[in-house]
């Protein structure tokens, strides 16, 4: 089958394709990711996840894949304290996801995939993919395109951390302009944990100064390999939700 962009459509192409078609929603956000990395990084990773892992199914997927416009803010309050950060209330996002959900559905869509890439969206995600297959004609599934990358060889790099190896190298892999110099990290502090439970906690962000591990020895080369493994295991995914679905 094949890959095609929203806005690249017409409205009479988009009324063709839609009812069997599966539309592929990145979401990331625009935020402070240390003194290192672009504000845009979970929307360039969440986009270059999503389209690569399209383009890759399409190749032996029984639908076509139609890419949405990516959603470049999310729910991002954590980070306003550190400046360059443009952020959604919770509420805000939840209403945001369901509108487009309602709309892919008013247009005829009727299978929704939701790819994130920002670590705050992830509870709003989940509630809106619940809340849109409720209240519209619509089966909505969502993932974490770095779960994705939990067989590759990562070594001692956390997944996905926050502006630190995993991220950083990635972003090397894809755009390295907007990576900037790159300090080491230093003693990383010690953020309370209990096995199966989450916690949320606001003095961790600055006390680990906005990132969450070491990006200095972040590497192109690793983060190429990451993202090829990443954006195949996605790929299958879509194969997967294509027939499902």
């Amino acid at each position: 089958m094949s890959v095609v962009r929203w806005q690249a459509q017409t409205r009479e192409q988009l009324s063709a394709l839609l009812p069997e078609a599966v539309v592929v929603l990145p979401i990331g956000a625009t935020e402070q990711h240390g003194p290192h990395l672009a504000t845009g990084t979970d929307a360039l990773l969440a986009e270059t996840a999503a389209t690569r892992a399209a383009e890759m199914a399409a190749a032996s997927a029984t639908r076509t894949f139609v890419l949405a416009p990516t959603l470049p803010i999310g729910a991002s309050d954590h980070h306003l304290p550190f400046g360059g950060t443009i952020s959604l209330r919770p509420e805000t996002l939840l209403a945001l996801l369901l509108d487009v959900a309602r709309s892919v559905a008013d247009c005829g869509g009727r299978r929704l995939v939701i790819v994130n890439g920002h670590g705050g969206n992830r509870g709003i995600c989940s509630a809106a993919a619940a809340a849109a297959s409720v209240r519209s004609p619509i089966t909505v599934a969502y993932l974490d395109y770095w779960d994705a990358a939990a067989g590759a060889d990562l070594g001692a790099t956390p997944l996905p951390g926050h502006a630190g190896g995993f991220e950083t190298s990635l972003v090397l892999a894809v755009d390295p302009t907007l990576v900037q110099e790159r300090t080491p990290r230093g003693a990383v502090p010690v953020v309370p944990s209990v096995p199966g439970v989450e916690i949320q906690r606001q003095a961790s962000w600055h006390e680990q100064k906005g990132f969450t591990d070491e990006p200095a020895n972040a590497d192109a080369q690793q983060g190429k390999e990451w993202l090829d493994h990443l954006v195949s295991t996605l790929a299958g995914q879509l194969v997967a939700l294509a027939a499902a679905l």
